[in-house]
């Protein structure tokens, strides 16, 4: 009599078989992931992935999108000598270049086509400028990631309803809602206040509470005519993108950055204190 033999299916027979019921709603096919992760046919980056893959056909430009306030620019009008230090501090591979403000922008400049300068080549920024591409807010992640693909672009100015320019986005910025971003112990969750009191003298503020906000639970009256977030206020005091630990005064209190990357300011830990110098 045959003896049946015992027959171990293989990784791709099991995640086969997990996924035999074809999935009818988005709901499904997470729970699906889901099942996989906890059958061990997934790991748990994996199954971040997939998730991050199914969240960018949701979300829109507006939601990552670098603001206004935060958005490091060169005016044309700058001599080399005058921006290229600029370039170099913010490390940035790509700049938008306005003309008087940030709603005349006229191209994007390449920081790697500033070594022309250096070889001592004939030098015109504007001959340089690769054309701008503006997309609206409301754009869909997916769409402008595969428009980011098939036109060899990295950089897309956003407008708002009104034609203004509400910000910009990048390649990398829409990659980060696929991979995940680097969480520190200064992160805040989604759903925490984005004004957090730590004592009476201190608190944790997000960099894009709106200033309005701000003053009506801190008690200041700090303008909001040229930006519209705590994280453009200290950008426009500093003059330039303040890196982790940088501390900037207002009036009788002191914003320490507490998480920033290359390109925009996350969060600051505020303090108030009566001896602090009023910056002029």
């Amino acid at each position: 009599m045959d003896v049946p033999t015992s027959h171990k299916p293989s990784l791709l027979e099991r995640l086969s078989t997990l996924l035999l019921r074809t999935p009818e709603d988005r709901e499904q096919l997470v729970q699906l992931l889901h099942g996989a992760y906890e059958k061990n046919l997934l790991d748990a980056d994996a199954l971040a992935m997939m998730e991050g893959v199914l969240q960018v056909s949701e979300r829109q430009v507006r939601e990552i999108m670098i603001p206004r306030a935060q958005m490091d620019v060169i005016d044309i009008s700058q001599l080399p000598e005058k921006f290229i230090p600029f370039v170099v501090s913010t490390a940035h591979s790509r700049f938008p270049v306005i003309d008087g403000d940030k709603d005349h922008i006229i191209g994007i400049l390449l920081a790697k086509d500033l070594l022309r300068y250096y070889a001592g080549e004939t030098f015109d920024v504007r001959d340089m400028l690769r054309p701008a591409v503006f997309v609206p807010e409301a754009k869909r992640l997916n769409v402008l990631l595969s428009d980011f693909r098939s036109k060899h672009n990295h950089i897309a100015l956003v407008v708002d309803e009104y034609g203004g320019v509400s910000g910009m986005v990048t390649i990398e910025d829409v990659l980060e809602q696929i991979v995940g971003d680097i969480s520190d112990e200064y992160d805040f969750d989604e759903d925490e206040d984005n004004i957090i009191v730590q004592d009476a003298s201190h608190w944790r503020v997000k960099a894009d509470t709106e200033i309005e906000a701000f003053n009506e639970v801190m008690d200041t009256e700090f303008s909001d005519e040229e930006c519209d977030t705590v994280g453009g206020l200290i950008l426009q005091a500093a003059g330039q993108l303040p890196k982790r630990h940088d501390t900037i005064i207002l009036g009788n209190l002191s914003f320490t950055v507490l998480r920033a990357d290359s390109r925009r300011l996350y969060s600051l830990l505020v303090e108030r204190a009566a001896d602090i110098s009023v910056k002029e």
